[in-house]
């Protein structure tokens, strides 16, 4: 909007109404007392000696005619006369009708509008300003329009107002203006000037808007642009711009250190699911504050120094990026050792137990570490260091601290082409199902297999030891492992067909966490039981102690709709885990699988062999069989079979093979048994021998 749109004045040398009104009205004067003047004059000219007219009857004619003259002029005065009262009477009701309407808009607008002289003092003040700011009109009227203005706004709207009347146009501007309560009001402002009849400024018109509310709104938006909402710490955003400063600074002076130390709550979810999301968050309260009771120095919170000496010296900023993670950027040090001084007292009031909502909490948190000076190219690159290193120490056994190197990285970035190569795999059917046998220790003969997945790249054959881990971890094993249960289940009716037994063969399937947490991991199943048409009792699904042995509740439900399908249940790696018996007890499983780390050492260790003898004791008090995963030699295999292990599985029988191997096992087999050779140990032993020549 144009200054002339604002204000309504305008700027050019056009009259007024009121100068028109002014011009006419002396116009009108004018005439009437010039009029006057003639006939007057006409009049006492008659009375003039010497002016007499002739008494004879042409000079009484004119004389008449003189007369009707002037009656004719005064009527025609009198008739103009008339009209122009009458169009002064029109402008003055304009005018009255336009000042009406001023005051209507002005008393009701808005905006604040204002007129003052060119000394600053109030000719005009809308009503607005009362309702706005408070101030009746005669308490404005007794102050200077300058006494309100904020001492430290004041000399910058001098100069707008100085600018004004130099141009004659004003450029917006917003300053603070004091409320009759005290408070400070921020005002948007335009003004213009009051052209006078010579040309020179009579005064400004200024329209102020009241913006206080939306420049909180607009602080508001900024504060959570920057700032997390629960602990109103800085974001990552804001952590980021100050890290990239500490960036800059580094590359300029090389004797300027810092570190940027990350922090990852573990298990933080675990005290979500248990307690729920609102406790979960007044943790996370409770825990920035501690950290912020931990770090002294100046940051970007706004905080009071809290000046600990047990601490060392720096500025340290404190952020949360989201979720349970926190970053602190530590600056200024005088050595690196330092930061791992400052992490590790973060640890030590990090496991103090902190009280949310009458129950004592207790947590741990993984930490990463990240020095200047680490080759880092932004600041997005030594945060990504300092997760990396946080997550090895997550992977490390967690509640630690780990400093980054440049390991770290190349292992993340094998990882992170790990990932997308398994998703590429999987389009492209690059994952083949193996067998390893199960094999009965008292006939020595095989009753069933393992099924496991093996990554055929163009590279060669990849170890589950090198991908599993990432799959879980992404939560590619999903369709993974419903790709291999599928296949197996397949695969093991078809031998069940070619090799009949009494009881039929049996398939060992894996169950990850994630497939375990899933509700509808039952249904799965189910889906493929019939669609391969499969024996239910044919399929035993191995779940790890520690999986088995997690929430109670959803242990339970879960296991008892995997048994409701008919299947086998086996508790995997029994024995590295901590169980409890009770609920083992009580749980619907049918095997217990010892883990091949105790196995490994029964004929060196007495301690370990004596723990393997009591779970196999322990599983057939409870109505369970064993498994023993991992036999290597014959020794593992007599001890096991002494102390009553139903089935063992190991090299010592055979490696995974892929199917036609096996096939070809299943075919010997057969074919060994219907010679009737029956010796138990002439079969294991011919069992190795085909073994060792299906490697060559």
């Amino acid at each position: 909007m144009s200054d002339k749109s604002q204000t309504g004045v305008s700027n050019d040398r056009t009259p007024s109404p009121i100068r028109q009104l002014d011009a006419r009205e002396w116009w009108l004067w004018g005439l009437a007392v010039a009029v006057t003047l003639v006939l007057t004059f006409g009049i006492l000219s008659l009375t003039f000696p010497g002016l007499h007219w002739a008494t004879d009857e042409v000079h009484s004619q004119t004389l008449k005619e003189w007369v009707r003259g002037l009656a004719a002029l005064v009527l025609l005065f009198d008739v103009y006369t008339v009209y122009q009262h009458l169009q002064l009477q029109r402008i003055r009701r304009r005018l009255a009708e336009q000042e009406r309407l001023f005051h209507l808009i002005s008393e009701n607008a808005a905006d604040m509008i204002a007129v003052v002289d060119p000394h600053g003092r109030r000719l005009y003040n809308s009503p607005a300003y009362q309702r706005i700011l408070g101030y009746t009109p005669d308490e404005l009227a007794a102050t200077s329009s300058m006494e309100q203005v904020h001492p430290d706004d004041r000399a910058r709207v001098l100069e707008a107002a100085r600018k004004v009347y130099v141009t004659g146009r004003g450029d917006r501007i917003e300053y603070r203006i004091r409320h009759k309560d005290g408070s400070w009001r921020v005002l948007e402002s335009m003004a213009s000037t009051i052209p006078g009849s010579d040309g020179d400024t009579q005064g400004l018109i200024i329209v102020n808007r009241d913006i206080t509310e939306r420049k909180h709104a607009e602080a508001l938006l900024e504060h959570r642009t920057f700032y997390d909402g629960l602990t109103n710490l800085p974001n990552q955003a804001l952590f980021l711009d100050r890290l990239q400063r500490a960036v800059g600074v580094s590359r300029r002076h090389r004797d300027f250190r810092f570190a940027v130390v990350f922090i990852d709550i573990d298990q933080f979810k675990v005290v979500n699911d248990s307690l729920g999301r609102t406790l979960g968050d007044e943790l996370l309260m409770q825990i920035a504050r501690r950290l912020t009771a931990c770090l002294r120095g100046s940051d970007t919170i706004s905080r009071e120094p809290n000046r600990d000496a047990a601490c060392p010296p720096g500025d340290h900023t404190l952020a949360r990026p989201g979720g349970d993670e926190f970053i602190v950027l530590a600056s200024e040090l005088r050595d690196p050792s330092d930061a791992i001084r400052i992490s590790e007292r973060i640890r030590e009031r990090l496991a103090l137990p902190f009280a949310v909502n009458g129950r004592e909490i207790v947590i741990t948190a993984s930490i990463g570490i990240v020095f200047s000076g680490a080759g880092e190219s932004s600041a997005e690159d030594v945060l990504r260091d300092a997760e990396i290193a946080t997550h090895r120490a997550k992977r490390a056994g967690k509640d630690r601290c780990e400093v980054f190197d440049s390991a770290m990285q190349s292992d993340a970035v094998q990882r992170l082409q790990l990932e997308t190569d398994l998703r590429n795999g999987l389009e492209r059917d690059e994952f083949l199902v193996y067998y390893q046998p199960l094999v009965s220790l008292q006939y020595g003969r095989i009753i069933g297999f393992e099924a496991l997945s093996r990554w055929k790249r163009p590279q060669g054959v990849v170890s589950p030891a090198e991908f599993i881990a990432v799959a879980d971890e992404t939560g590619l094993i999903l369709p993974l492992n419903r790709q291999l249960l599928l296949e197996a289940c397949q695969q093991l009716r078809r031998w069940q067909e070619l090799f009949p037994s009494d009881p039929a063969l049996v398939l060992s399937v894996n169950v990850t966490a994630k497939q375990f947490a899933q509700p509808d991991l039952a249904a799965q199943i189910s889906e493929v039981l019939q669609q391969t048409a499969i024996d239910p009792r044919s399929v035993h699904l191995e779940i790890t102690e520690n999986i088995a042995m997690g929430d109670a509740t959803t242990s339970d439900v879960a296991l008892s709709k995997l048994k409701a399908l008919g299947v086998g249940l086996s508790i995997d790696d029994f024995g590295t885990g901590y169980s409890s018996l009770s609920r083992l007890r009580r749980f619907p499983v049918d095997t217990l699988k010892i883990d091949r780390s105790f196995i490994s050492g029964i004929a060196s260790d007495p301690e370990t062999l004596e723990i393997v003898r009591v779970i196999i004791i322990l599983a057939h008090t409870l109505g369970l069989k064993v498994i023993a995963e991992g036999i290597e030699d014959e020794q593992q295999r007599e001890t096991l079979q002494r102390f009553g292990c139903e089935v063992g599985q190991g090299y010592l029988f055979h490696r995974p093979e892929a199917a036609p191997t096996i096939e070809g096992l299943l075919r010997r087999q057969r074919a060994s048994m219907s010679r009737g050779s029956s010796h138990k140990a002439q079969e294991i032993s011919h069992i190795r021998r085909m073994s060792k020549e299906f490697h060559g």
